[in-house]
């Protein structure tokens, strides 16, 4: 490779880096994350839940070189996410995590940046190799967050900077040729502060920095593929995706940069999303619609699981029609999920829906969901005429 003048190439990069919207840049350099350690204790402890994959790749984060051969420096950029607030809970909808409030997957639209600078820095700098990295590849992004100067490591485990709070994607462009460095973020600015470990419905914090995903609503409502074990349900609340709590209340995110890419705008009210038309949508109409944006995620059986439950903490009597025609879905993850909601619903044809459900159902998991949900219908009799 020829000599490159390193000053000269990390500010080409950041205004390249501005041009395309990130509003963080740091360099962090290519090394063992001191935090390793600690990401091995937390799996060893199960709070990766069933995310099988981290543990699977644990000794690849050991090293950036894992992840790109001959990588010597790490470019860490911040992409802002913010748009609106959200908006006040409506029996019917269901609110969503912000960053999934737009028409695209984020990790689309950053990659589709990288690829615009990487193309810029072969013409530019025709040597030097790269890899953009968005929250895919076994690397600590946090880690080499705070080593590039972009923040410090929040209690609630997200990565927080002063003037532009939590609400901005992460992403990495990994270099085969030395860049200075930022000197790492060193001081933790939250204090004494617990707002998010007090917040949290499920108490997913089981010290400051530490989310055990197994309570952790995002992980329940996105990750979890099976069904959502009974005593969270009611804490889960009105997430029908993901979940802001621990990010709304942290008083570092009464600032922060708005997002300006139209993508990341709410696609309907200020992050609500309609639940009983989720039901009517075959396997087909949910990629249509979803395929493209983060809610593909959790998949249709897992958003209308999710659905299900929010309704269910509504008791939205409105929609026990359309969650009693769902007990006859193709899949047993929904018809056990629209059970518990007719049972915490609890109208007054609620018993005989339940019944008859009974009559026909062949899957056990789902058979002890009717059954859970007679006996609550039984012992508290109908609560609410259908409507």
């Amino acid at each position: 490779m020829q000599s490159i003048d390193a000053q000269a190439l990390a500010a080409w990069l950041r205004k390249q880096a501005t041009q395309e919207g990130f509003h963080l840049f740091g360099v962090a350099p290519a090394v063992s994350p001191p935090g390793y350690p600690r990401l091995l204790a937390w799996i060893d402890a199960g709070y990766a839940a069933e995310m099988d994959y981290i543990a699977a790749r644990a000794p690849a984060y050991q090293h950036p070189l894992h992840v790109f051969p001959n990588v010597q420096s790490i470019v860490v950029l911040g992409f802002p996410y913010r748009t609106t607030d959200h908006a006040s809970p409506q029996i019917g909808r269901g609110r969503m995590a912000r960053y999934a409030w737009g028409t695209a997957d984020y990790h689309d639209l950053v990659h589709a940046r990288f690829k615009r600078i990487q193309a810029a820095l072969k013409h530019q700098y025709a040597d030097v190799r790269s890899r953009g990295v968005v929250d895919s590849a076994p690397l600590m992004e946090r880690e080499f967050a705070r080593l590039a100067g972009i923040g410090w490591s929040g209690k609630n485990s997200l990565t927080l900077n002063k003037h532009q709070g939590s609400y901005f994607f992460l992403a990495c462009l990994l270099l085969d040729c030395k860049l200075p460095s930022n000197q790492p973020h060193a001081m933790d600015h939250c204090g004494t502060c617990t707002r998010c470990l007090d917040a949290c419905p499920t108490d997913a914090f089981v010290a400051p920095g530490v989310l055990d995903s197994r309570r952790c609503i995002s992980y329940l409502t996105i990750e979890h593929r099976g069904a959502i074990p009974s005593e969270f349900r009611p804490l889960i609340g009105d997430w029908i995706f993901g979940c802001d709590v621990c990010q709304d209340v942290c008083p570092w995110n009464r600032r922060g940069s708005q997002a300006t890419d139209a993508a990341l705008l709410p696609r309907q009210t200020t992050g609500l999303l309609e639940l009983t038309e989720l039901f009517s949508l075959s396997d087909d109409q949910f990629r249509q619609r979803f395929r493209k944006t983060p809610l593909w995620r959790s998949r249709r059986r897992g958003l209308l699981r999710n659905a299900a439950i929010v309704l269910g903490n509504q008791k939205a009597s409105q929609a026990a029609s359309v969650l009693r025609q769902a007990l006859g879905d193709c899949d047993p993850l929904v018809r056990g999920s629209c059970a518990w909601a007719l049972g915490q619903i609890n109208v007054s044809e609620t018993e005989t829906w339940l019944r008859a459900a009974a009559s026909l159902e062949s899957d056990p998991e789902v058979q002890r969901e009717i059954q859970n949900a007679l006996a609550q219908v039984v012992s508290s009799g109908p609560s609410q005429p259908p409507q």
